[in-house]
């Protein structure tokens, strides 16, 4: 989606009468991501000036990306009323009816954007992207391709091309569009050094860059001892704070530096010869679904944070024998997340068919959004809460070595009960699923034999998807007690 200027067809807006000063303030304000400071200049714009296009286009925009989604398409449809040859206003009104599921009012919108501009990469890639919900896969790829032939090498493009190959398990061509990304621009302008694209290492120093979120760091640090065996001497990685004393001790990572700790308090002023985006790694060591390094486990939990975590997970003796099986409980991601309205569980209230399930004892690793919720007397079901107690990823893996199994929306901490081989079941929403879990398998084979995968269908809540996983886990407690296979 995108801002709108002030455009000849409206000189008013390129003056400095009233209204200019509130719509180049909210303009700015928007821009700097500002939303709530956004929405009120913008608001005080369209008040002075009510027949500028431009004003409800972006106090639309404003109030999309601040999820008030009723009065952003009133706006937007009043700036199409007075601006109905603005291209950019039905593509912005497009994404909007596209992620609350309005997948047919969408499509009719952005045949619209390209009736108007039919050379408009920005309206065939939002169609691409449409169609992907609409599990209308060769017309997205068409529609991507469309957008690329219009704007070779456009990063916008070629990274929703390189999802939609990625998803549907075309790896190798879908890592060479994923290359095309920019967003770790300014990872590689601090690190200074020499970009590793797949040349000899001979006995180099390489150093994995931070990358996208914690889940994809925890997912491809697995690359670590690949680079050694392709020779490279050393290999570090630079992650987020709370990755660090995890990927530490991970498989072939010599040194975890955290980003925004100086250097010198880590030990981390030692000489690196080569850096690597971290999502550059599977293309560069040509992973394919059978070529996958898929070795686990390939992160371990800390000994002395095992011990440390033991006396919260153990059993009071009086129910010793009452539990069959300890299962860790996360129902939301990260909020600022593009897709986690529809990821995450409304709240925890939304697992309580879990709740009844006999012989069960429930963990709750829920961090931040969500975590108050498991705490006493506002749990739907006996819970013990640690979201509190864990300060750092190396207490949620002491925490998952000792559960049996973990039940999780798509987060970092299933990615990181995967590396570390413990059973983990992921609850996958159908609107915008994760590319890295493929196209309708209920297993991964990033993570072979730890993972099972519970979809959503078309047009569903969560209910059936809940109710399914509560089954299997009463299937599972049955057999674990009969030592039957379920």
């Amino acid at each position: 989606m995108k801002l709108l200027s002030a455009s000849s067809e409206h000189p008013a807006a390129l003056s400095g009468g009233d209204g200019a000063q509130p719509f180049e303030e909210g303009t700015r304000l928007l821009q700097q991501g500002r939303l709530s400071e956004a929405v009120n200049a913008l608001c005080a714009a369209v008040l002075l000036q009510p027949h500028r296009p431009e004003g409800h286009a972006n106090l639309a925009l404003a109030l999309d990306l601040s999820r008030l989604d009723e009065e952003a398409e009133s706006h937007y449809r009043r700036a199409l009323a007075l601006a109905p040859q603005r291209a950019q206003i039905w593509i912005n009104l497009g994404a909007l009816l596209e992620r609350r599921k309005r997948y047919d009012e969408a499509e009719q919108t952005y045949r619209e954007a390209l009736r108007i501009e039919p050379d408009s990469a920005a309206a065939w890639t939002s169609l691409g992207v449409l169609h992907e919900q609409q599990r209308r896969h060769h017309d997205a790829e068409q529609a991507h391709r469309r957008a690329l032939a219009l704007a070779p090498g456009w990063p916008h493009a070629s990274v929703n091309l390189a999802m939609l190959l990625l998803r549907l398990g075309r790896l190798e061509e879908g890592w060479r569009y994923l290359e095309a990304r920019d967003w770790y621009a300014q990872v590689q302008a601090r690190i200074g050094l020499a970009r590793w694209r797949g040349e000899p290492l001979r006995g180099r120093a390489v150093l994995l860059g931070v990358e996208a979120g914690h889940g994809d760091m925890i997912q491809f640090c697995r690359y670590a001892p690949w680079l050694k065996r392709l020779g490279a001497s050393r290999v570090g990685v630079l992650c987020h704070p709370g990755l660090q004393p995890l990927l530490e001790h991970a498989d072939g990572i010599d040194q975890a530096i955290a980003v925004g700790v100086p250097a010198a308090e880590q030990g981390a002023d030692l000489p690196w010869d080569l850096w690597c985006p971290m999502l550059s790694l599977p293309g560069l060591c040509g992973t394919r679904l059978d070529t996958m390094p898929d070795r686990l486990p390939y992160l371990k939990a800390d000994p002395a944070r095992l011990a440390r975590w033991s006396p919260r997970l153990r059993e009071p003796r009086a129910s010793e024998l009452s539990h069959l099986l300890r299962v860790g409980l996360v129902w939301k991601g990260n909020p600022g997340f593009v897709n986690d309205r529809e990821r995450s569980l409304a709240s925890l209230h939304a697992l309580a068919p879990l709740g009844r399930v006999a012989r069960v004892r429930f963990v709750s690793l829920q961090k931040g959004e969500g975590e108050a919720e498991a705490l006493p007397g506002r749990a739907p079901f006996p819970i013990i809460p640690l979201g509190a107690e864990i300060g750092d990823f190396a207490d949620t893996a002491a925490v998952l070595s000792q559960l049996d199994l973990l039940i999780s929306v798509d987060t970092a901490v299933a990615h990181l009960a995967g590396a570390l081989a413990c059973p983990c079941w992921v609850l996958l929403p159908h609107h915008k699923t994760d590319w890295r879990w493929l196209d309708d398998r209920t297993d991964s084979p990033w993570y072979p034999g730890v993972m099972r995968l519970y979809r959503q269908q078309a047009g569903e809540d969560w209910a059936r998807v809940i109710l399914e996983v509560a089954r299997d886990l009463a299937c599972l407690v049955e057999a674990r007690g009969s030592s039957a296979i379920c």
